[in-house]
């Protein structure tokens, strides 16, 4: 495994004392930190005084679910979020990510697959580093995009990317103007290659559409290709 991940600091939000202290134990011997909470309320209390490289939260809590702390903790929070949820609630799913979330699990799941699933994420977390040879800056109308820093711009003002949003900008920025498909877009972010991934790429592809064209009904540039998926068209 790769040491820079085993260094992450997790923090695990479920209000099932029992799931808690498993995941905690579990994960903490695959080499991550990890801190736990029992609700959403502390949650908010460590995030407030610990930085964390990812956050493992469930959706069913009492007090507010986990859907509603992905949605307002994405009004000033980047940090990868991991759902986990019920089996066979698919709206829950569609409401998290479409929240901010960058993945989802529904239980019950294998602790391995968990594992798997951190760790994807964890390596999708845009480095300081070149990832293309191309042009160092986008121009996507007002909206600049930093290739070497990850970064998005809207004018002066910086645009909060989540690691999935991110990781779509990296893939895409890497051969614009050429149509990725959706299977495409679903194995280079390292996902299972299922319809319901395929499925979380479209809502992904929607949240960052808001994050990028003026009109995101009508998309400029980050279009979609009849047949062939979608597109990153540049100025």
């Amino acid at each position: 495994m790769d040491p820079m991940l085993t260094e992450a600091h997790l923090l695990v939000v479920d209000d099932d004392e029992r799931i808690r202290g498993l995941l905690q134990k579990f994960l903490i011997r695959h080499g991550f930190w990890v801190s736990v909470a029992r609700d959403a309320a502390q949650a908010r209390r460590l995030l407030g005084g610990l930085e964390f490289d990812l956050i493992v939260l469930d959706v069913m809590m009492p007090g507010e679910d986990g859907i509603s702390l992905t949605r307002e903790l994405r009004k000033d929070l980047t940090t990868p979020i991991l759902l986990l949820t019920a089996k066979s609630d698919t709206t829950d799913r569609i409401m998290g990510l479409e929240a901010g979330a960058d993945d989802y699990l529904p239980k019950p799941f294998e602790p391995k697959e968990l594992l798997l699933r951190i760790n994807a994420i964890l390596r999708r977390v845009p480095k300081e580093e070149s990832v293309s040879a191309g042009p160092r800056v986008l121009h996507l109308g007002s909206v600049k995009y930093d290739i070497d820093k990850g970064e998005m711009w809207n004018g002066t003002d910086p645009v909060r990317l989540t690691a999935t949003e991110s990781a779509l900008m990296r893939i895409f920025a890497a051969c614009p103007g050429e149509a990725l498909s959706r299977t495409q877009l679903v194995e280079d972010l390292g996902r299972d290659g299922d319809q319901s991934q395929e499925r979380a790429v479209d809502v992904q592809i929607t949240r960052l559409r808001r994050k990028i064209e003026a009109n995101p009904k009508q998309p400029r540039y980050l279009q979609t290709v009849r047949g062939a998926g979608y597109m990153l068209a540049v100025d």
